[in-house]
C-alpha cells in the first residue's frame, strides 16, 4: 500500500509540475514569443494577407531592423523556399526532418520571380501557395501542412512583409495567422508556434546578416574583377 500511496504521490507531483510549466509558458513566455521584435504597432495593425484570414484563433508577428534598403532585402524574400533560396534558418535541424533545405549566401537571379499561385516548397512534397505578391512590399503564403489522410486542421497565412526602417533600413515583419477548423487544432499548434518561433527568429537574423553583407560582397567582387 505504501508503494501504491508513493506512486499516487508522484504522480500527483508529476502533474502539478507539468501544469505549472503549462502555466509559466502562457503567462510569461508565450506573449514575448508570439510578438519577438516587433512593435506594438506592428503586432496589433494589419498587414498583408490579414484579409485572407478574418478570424485567426492564433497570431504571431516577428519582425527585425535590417540596415540594408527595402530594394536590397526583398530578393532574398523572393528566393525562399526548398529548392530555391532556402529559409536562411537551421538547414541541419530542417535536414533532419528530410526537408533537404540549402540555404543561400547569394542572391539566385532565376527565384526572383515569383507570382500569384506559385508553390513555395517546404519540403520536397510539402508546399505552400502564393496568396497574394507586392514586389518589394509583401510576400504571402497560405495552406497548410499535410497529416497522412487527415485534412490538416487549420488554415494557415505566412506573411513577409518590408517596410522603411530608420536611417534608410528596411524592417522585415513576419507573420503567421492560424484559423483552425477542428477543437484539437490547438494542440497541434500551439507546440508547432514555439518550434516556428525559433526557427523565425534564426531566418530573421540569417536575412538580416545577408541583407547586411550584400553591399560589402559586391563591392569585392568588383574590386577583385578590375584588379
Amino acid at each position: 500500500m505504501e508503494g501504491v500511496s508513493a506512486m499516487r504521490g508522484s504522480r500527483r507531483k508529476a502533474g502539478v509540475l507539468a501544469l505549472a510549466v503549462v502555466a509559466s509558458y502562457r503567462l510569461v513566455v508565450r506573449g514575448r514569443q508570439l510578438g519577438w521584435g516587433s512593435t506594438e504597432d506592428e503586432a496589433r495593425g494589419r498587414q498583408p494577407g490579414d484579409e485572407l484570414l478574418d478570424r485567426p484563433d492564433l497570431v504571431a508577428t516577428r519582425a527585425i531592423t535590417i540596415d540594408a534598403p527595402v530594394e536590397g532585402v526583398w530578393p532574398w524574400i523572393a528566393q525562399l523556399g526548398q529548392g530555391r533560396g532556402g529559409f536562411y534558418s537551421y538547414d541541419l535541424a530542417e535536414n533532419l526532418a528530410g526537408c533537404d533545405i540549402h540555404s543561400a549566401d547569394r542572391i539566385l537571379p532565376q527565384w526572383q520571380d515569383i507570382a500569384v499561385g506559385d508553390e513555395i516548397r517546404l519540403a520536397p512534397q510539402v508546399g505552400l501557395r502564393v496568396a497574394a505578391v507586392a514586389a518589394g512590399r509583401a510576400l504571402v503564403l497560405r495552406g497548410a501542412i499535410p497529416m497522412g489522410a487527415l485534412t490538416p486542421p487549420y488554415d494557415f497565412t505566412w506573411a513577409f512583409v518590408l517596410a522603411p526602417g530608420p536611417g534608410g533600413g528596411t524592417r522585415l515583419i513576419v507573420r503567421e495567422r492560424y484559423a483552425y477548423t477542428r477543437w484539437w487544432a490547438p494542440l497541434l499548434i500551439e507546440p508547432v508556434s514555439a518550434v516556428a518561433f525559433v526557427m523565425t527568429r534564426k531566418m530573421l537574423r540569417g536575412i538580416k546578416q545577408r541583407a547586411e553583407q550584400e553591399p560589402r560582397r559586391s563591392t569585392r567582387e568588383r574590386v577583385g574583377a578590375s584588379g
